[in-house]
Parts: structure tokens; C-alpha cells; sequence
């Protein structure tokens, strides 16, 4: 499987993410802007919960499945501690257990698992949760 873009995280065992640092103020930003004063930052795997919402509605354009096949997902703002905060989706946790606040770390998940190229997506699950281990 490829990244859904380059440049988004480090290629490591357990990779993290690649902001964006203005050398001036200090602002740290997700993704890093190509060119222009932001230098490479790699963020930490590790935040909290911000803010979340489930997305139960399929989006109007493609790739997403048609009406039948829509799965909701959950989606939120991840707080990595005097960084950023971090758009996301947030897996292997079920809706009802999501809670503003808890500890998430970074994992790697395909955008469409039944494509036939699936591309990896960043994404936040629970903190010291298996991969795939709750809906």
C-alpha cells in the first residue's frame, strides 16, 4: 500500500507524523506547507481527544461507497501537546467509548480496505490499543 500523499510521516516502525515549524514565532502546523519558511517537524505520536463527531452521512463525490455499502466513521481533532492539533479519523474504538479527552496514538489504516489499491490514511486510535481490535 502507498501514502495517500507524500511527506505526511516519517517512515519508521512506528512512524509520526510530519508538521511544519515556522523558525520565527515557533507555530507548528499539519502538514508541512511545501516551500516557504516552514521547516520539517515531526510531531509526537501521542495526544488527546479535542473533539470528535461521527460521519453518518456518505460524502457527495467519489471514492465513497454508494448508498448501500456507507459505513459511518468516526472523525476529530487531535491535541499533540504544545504542537498542533490534528484533523483525524479515530478507529478501533466503538462510537458510544469515544471521549473527549482520551490518550490516542497515531497508527496507519487504509482509506478503502476493499480498493484495489488501497492507499494508507493517518488515523488515531486509543492508546496501547491493537490495530483492528474494535469496530
Amino acid at each position: 500500500m502507498r501514502a495517500i500523499a507524500e511527506g505526511i510521516w516519517t517512515n519508521e516502525s512506528e512512524p509520526r507524523l510530519i508538521g511544519g515549524l515556522d523558525p520565527e514565532t515557533g507555530r507548528v502546523v499539519f502538514p508541512c506547507p511545501p516551500g516557504g519558511d516552514y521547516q520539517p517537524h515531526t510531531l509526537s505520536r501521542t495526544g488527546t481527544l479535542w473533539s470528535y463527531t461521527i460521519q453518518r452521512f456518505r460524502p457527495k463525490s467519489p471514492p465513497y461507497a454508494g448508498p448501500e455499502a456507507f459505513q459511518p466513521w468516526a472523525v476529530g481533532y487531535v491535541e499533540l501537546p504544545g504542537e498542533v492539533i490534528v484533523e483525524s479519523r479515530i478507529v478501533d474504538v466503538a462510537f458510544e467509548d469515544i471521549a473527549i479527552g482520551m490518550p490516542l496514538e497515531l497508527t496507519l489504516v487504509p482509506l478503502d480496505p476493499d480498493a484495489p489499491e488501497p492507499v494508507l490514511i493517518h488515523a488515531f486510535k486509543p492508546l496501547g490499543q491493537t490495530t483492528g481490535a474494535a469496530a
